[in-house]
């Protein structure tokens, strides 16, 4: 069977665009999330993933690598668990598709590793310039920050972090874990303390 994946970060993003070249006999599985939540932990990705396993899927279409995701780390160990199935993945805006004759297509990979990097680092850049708003805001006295008393409890924080328990557990340093994760070096410091407490 063959499947389309559409991810929009919010609901009033529009899904059209990702549809043009849909087909009826695609099963769609559309994620209203962050680009940044890896992919294992979007509903929508899950059920895909869940479908692959149980053998109901061995084609699919996005619209954009970025779709999969804007982490590196995350989009490629994506592709290598498709690879792995021997899932064939066709991103339309490259007119490309990841295996030819059942063998992973070199020039696919190069592409996508590219595309990859370029989709984490405007992600990056988008964070830098959301935080130079922020310094600016203050600044002018508009910022009030977080609502008084809205403080998550520890949690909350591990359950909003689930990647970075992950990674911290299985002995990765602060800093790689927050590049693999996509979150600030303090966010990461933050949850080994918490995990240090349980």
């Amino acid at each position: 069977m063959k499947a389309r994946y559409i991810r929009v970060s919010t609901g009033n993003q529009n899904t059209a665009r990702q549809l043009q070249k849909s087909h009826p006999n695609e099963k769609l599985y559309i994620d209203i999330i962050s680009g940044a939540t890896p992919f294992s932990q979007r509903p929508e990705g899950k059920k895909m993933l869940e479908d692959i396993e149980a053998g109901l899927i061995d084609y699919i279409t996005v619209n954009s690598i970025d779709r999969l995701g804007r982490n590196l780390f995350d989009i490629l160990s994506t592709l290598e668990l498709l690879n792995d199935k021997k899932i064939i993945l066709k991103v339309d805006n490259l007119g490309i598709e990841s295996l030819v004759n059942g063998k992973i297509n070199s020039a696919f990979r190069l592409i996508i590793s590219v595309m990859a990097n370029i989709a984490q680092m405007e992600r990056e850049t988008l964070l830098e310039r959301q935080q130079e708003g922020i310094k600016l805001a203050i600044a002018k006295g508009v910022y009030k920050g977080r609502v008084k008393g809205s403080v998550e409890s520890n949690e909350q924080v591990l359950d909003k972090y689930k990647d970075v328990v992950k990674y911290l557990k299985k002995g990765q340093s602060l800093r790689d874990t927050a590049k693999l994760c996509n979150v600030s070096l303090g966010t990461v410091q933050k949850v080994k303390q918490i995990l240090k407490k349980n």
